[in-house]
């Protein structure tokens, strides 16, 4: 096609030439004192054209005459960088081989490359990537020395150097994994803080510092970085429901006095206090602790809708209520017999009201509602034991001999 389009435009100028230059009859006259000299128009606009060609030519001839050492010293660089790139390239790849020595050496090679290159000393993100390759392949063979160095020189370079925010935000964030690795929680912390807002709110930022809150055995920290991350998304419903109790839990767990557990429920979140696991964890760690009546208080919302909440989440909160039984008032008779009749097929509400009708002495009512439930195998063996315990205690008081020793039989068959 482009060979057709030129023989058409040599075809016009042609024809353009035959028509306008073939019946020209002027003349140019050109005076060179003494001489004169007349030139027929046609030749004369062909020497003008063929002598600016020619002298644009020699131009053309002589700037690439004199700029011939800058374009090879262009062409050493073009080739060195093109060496540089290659080494960096071959370092990643074997990086992800697995290959880590040959990496870190082409990484090395790469470095070495630019460094004695000045024309490439303007590239900062290449210098800064070539250091967390080596060192992330020094990581990997556990060569924590070397590996810092290269980390320090890579955010050096993105300091100094002018690096792209992104580069030294990485660099962080992967100095906080290593340090993870290494099971150094306080750096991971210390490096995931000297990092700018925008970026700790992100999910792999947060992701760390949940980690490392864990680590440094931080419960409460770890508890609010996890809540983020679920508000981000960074973990399913169920995933997030399930860690956040968890870390709930070992946050209470961390107290050591009653009034540093008040201090960490106060801490948690009204979500976390709402959770029946949670609470009755709270209940029986401040039962453990002698203080029932604060245990039953912050198990007394739960109780006001029982009947609202599963079947596992009332064997929970039953459990925590039974512990903390010392003290109880006759305030709590009408709420827990609402519950058994609401669902009176639930073992373990009958189980919770025969102990707390053993606690207010009322034990004709005692005895039946435990003898409802010390049979029942939907409920578990250590509860049941201590429903004939209570049935043979309530026997050895009422002077029957015969049925107290059968009922703590009973009790030790389910050792």
């Amino acid at each position: 096609m482009r060979t057709i389009i030129w023989i058409i435009l040599l075809f016009a100028a042609a024809v353009v030439s035959a028509t306008f230059l073939g019946t020209n009859d002027a003349l140019v006259t050109l005076f060179w004192p003494p001489w004169r000299l007349d030139v027929s128009f046609n030749l004369f606009i062909v020497v003008l054209l063929l002598t600016v060609a020619t002298v644009y030519v020699s131009l053309q001839g002589l700037n690439a005459l004199v700029g011939l050492p800058k374009r090879a010293r262009e062409w050493r660089v073009a080739k060195r960088d093109r060496s540089a790139q290659e080494a960096l390239r071959e370092s990643l790849a074997l990086f992800f081989g697995a290959r880590y020595t040959r990496a870190h050496k082409a990484a090395q090679r790469a470095m070495t490359i630019q460094s004695e290159t000045p024309e490439l000393g303007s590239d900062p993100e290449f210098a800064m990537l070539a250091h967390l390759l080596a060192a992330g392949s020094m990581h990997r063979l556990q060569d924590r020395a070397r590996r810092d160095e290269h980390l320090l020189q890579a955010l050096v370079a993105s300091r100094t150097q002018g690096a792209t925010r992104a580069a030294e935000e990485g660099a962080r964030l992967l100095a906080a994994e290593w340090a993870l690795e290494d099971r150094d929680a306080d750096r991971a912390l210390d490096l995931i803080g000297e990092l700018s807002p925008g970026v700790a709110r992100r999910t792999q930022a947060l992701r760390l510092k949940l980690q490392a809150a864990r680590l440094a055995r931080r419960p409460l920290d770890a508890l609010k970085t996890a809540r983020l991350l679920a508000k981000h998304q960074g973990f399913s419903q169920s995933a997030a429901a399930g860690l956040l109790r968890s870390l709930a839990i070992e946050a209470l767990d961390s107290a050591r006095d009653a009034d540093q557990l008040r201090r960490v429920w106060q801490q948690l979140d009204v979500s976390d206090r709402r959770d029946p696991y949670v609470a009755a964890h709270a209940a029986r760690a401040m039962s453990g602790m002698g203080y029932h009546e604060d245990a039953r208080l912050w198990l007394k919302p739960f109780w006001e809708q029982v009947t609202t909440v599963g079947g596992e989440e009332r064997a929970e909160l039953g459990e925590a209520l039974v512990t903390a039984m010392s003290g109880l008032g006759p305030d709590w008779l009408p709420r827990l017999e609402a519950a058994a009749q609401a669902e009176p097929r639930d073992p373990f509400l009958a189980y919770t009201l025969g102990r707390a009708l053993g606690e207010l002495q009322l034990w004709g009512k005692a005895k039946q509602q435990l003898e409802r439930c010390a049979d029942h195998t939907g409920l578990p063996a250590a509860q049941r034991r201590a429903a004939w315990r209570q049935l043979a205690q309530l026997a050895e008081r009422e002077g029957d001999e015969a049925r107290m020793h059968r009922c703590y039989r009973r009790a030790a068959e389910l050792e």
